[in-house]
């Protein structure tokens, strides 16, 4: 995704790869996403971007059904925990995403950023996360559970709201702590660490959430015995 970011910087700004790279990275970290940079500063049509950018991806190619992934959330309590998907994207390639990866029924709902609305809203703003409680219904932050991980191969990332969260950016891991949210920070094999942990727990596969959550998976499957 990175390099079609860059791209659509490129054209639609007329700038060289460099200043493209380095404009796209300035406005993701202080915005969270590139595209609030775009819309607030160059009055670019947010969902014309994501018709060239999110949709353009060709993720039949990277992804394919986790059958591993929809038995971990097959195995998850539903009378105890809400499945809920947080997204920076737009909802069309949240979507997508797990359609591709065979579970798509297995949530509730999801809370995205809306490219059509304004003012344009993503994480880490403290009002995205509002946003996603009210919309999974969260009794209050504390019921709110944020799963994270770095974005696989450049896709924008999906994350768990377990209402009763695994997610891409240690800031945004920090920003759902900050809230109240119990938040995990989900590092992949070569992922580099932070200095500070950015969550009150790090896991390196999701099948660790068994062992952290033992609570709200099936009384019948306890973590020695999957």
């Amino acid at each position: 995704m990175g390099d079609l970011i860059d791209k659509y910087f490129q054209e639609n700004l007329r700038l060289s790869k460099e200043d493209a790279n380095m404009l796209h990275m300035r406005y993701y970290k202080e915005y969270g996403l590139a595209i609030e940079g775009l819309v607030r500063h160059h009055k670019v049509d947010p969902l014309e971007y994501n018709r060239k950018v999110d949709d353009a991806l060709p993720m039949d190619v990277v992804l394919s059904p986790d059958p591993k992934l929809r038995q971990l959330l097959e195995d998850i309590d539903r009378s105890k925990v809400k499945l809920w998907l947080f997204t920076n994207a737009y909802i069309t390639h949240g979507m997508r995403v797990v359609r591709l990866l065979g579970v798509e029924d297995m949530f509730e709902g999801i809370t995205y950023c809306d490219y059509g609305a304004r003012p344009l809203l993503c994480k880490p703003h403290p009002a995205m996360y509002e946003k996603a409680e009210i919309e999974a219904g969260a009794r209050s932050a504390g019921h709110c559970y944020f799963v994270g991980k770095k974005p696989l191969c450049g896709l924008s990332p999906l994350h768990l709201v377990l209402t009763v969260r695994a997610d891409d950016s240690s800031l945004n891991c920090q920003h759902a702590q900050a809230r109240g949210w119990h938040t995990v920070h989900f590092l992949e094999p070569g992922d580099a660490e932070p200095v500070l942990m950015a969550s009150e727990y790090r896991i390196s596969s999701l099948e660790e959430l068994r062992s952290k959550f033992p609570q709200f998976f099936k009384a019948s499957l306890a973590p020695s015995d999957v």
